[in-house]
C-alpha cells in the first residue's frame, strides 16, 4: 500500500510542476529566401529570352523582367532590381514585310549590316541624350515574318565606345532567339 502512496504522490507532484505556464520563447525570424524568377516567366517576349542566356552573351546581368502585348507586337523589357540601367528591351512584331522593304524603312542611316541573322539584320549605335547613354540597337527580319529588335539602353556616363560593344553582344545574343517561339 505504501508504495501506491508513494506512487500516486509522486505522479501528482510531477503533474503539477507541469501545469506552471512557460512563457514561449520568441525565435528569431527567418530572413526571406530570394527565389530566382526566370525572365519567360512573365510572357509575352519575355518567354524568349533567359537571365542566364543574356549574361553569357553580354555580360549583363538581369533578374527582373516585365511583358506587354499589343496586337501584333511582343515586347520584354529586362532590367537589373537594383538600378534602372542598363535595359535591354526585346521587341517582336508579325510583319510582311520583304528584305527591299526593310532595307528602305527600317534600316537606319548609318547602320552596319549583319550577316547570317534572319533574311537581313542590322546594328546600331544611336547617341546619348541628356536622360540616358547611348543605345545599342540589333534589327532583324526573322524568317517566320517576324521583325524583332534588340536594343540596350546605356546608363548616362557610359562611352559610345562601350555601347558599340554592346551591339555586337547583342548580335550574338539574336542569333540565339527563336522568334517562331511566340
Amino acid at each position: 500500500m505504501r508504495a501506491r502512496t508513494w506512487l500516486a504522490a509522486s505522479a501528482v507532484l510531477l503533474t503539477a510542476g507541469c501545469a506552471r505556464e512557460v512563457p514561449p520563447v520568441a525565435a528569431p525570424a527567418a530572413a526571406p529566401r530570394a527565389v530566382e524568377v526566370s525572365a519567360a516567366s512573365s510572357g509575352g517576349a519575355c518567354r524568349l529570352l533567359d537571365f542566364a542566356v543574356i549574361a553569357k552573351h553580354t555580360g549583363g546581368r538581369f533578374d527582373v523582367a516585365a511583358a506587354m502585348d499589343k496586337g501584333d507586337t511582343h515586347t520584354c523589357v529586362v532590367r537589373a532590381e537594383q538600378a534602372v540601367l542598363p535595359e535591354l528591351t526585346l521587341t517582336v512584331t508579325d510583319t510582311s514585310i520583304d528584305t527591299s522593304t526593310f532595307t528602305l524603312d527600317v534600316l537606319p542611316r548609318g547602320a552596319k549590316k549583319v550577316t547570317k541573322l534572319g533574311k537581313i539584320a542590322y546594328r546600331h549605335t544611336l547617341p546619348k541624350t541628356a536622360k540616358v547613354g547611348p543605345t545599342a540597337e540589333v534589327g532583324w527580319l526573322a524568317s517566320e515574318g517576324r521583325l524583332a529588335t534588340l536594343r540596350w539602353t546605356s546608363p548616362r556616363g557610359t562611352a559610345t565606345a562601350e555601347a558599340d560593344k554592346v551591339a555586337g553582344k547583342l548580335v550574338t545574343l539574336a542569333k540565339v532567339i527563336d522568334t517562331r517561339q511566340l
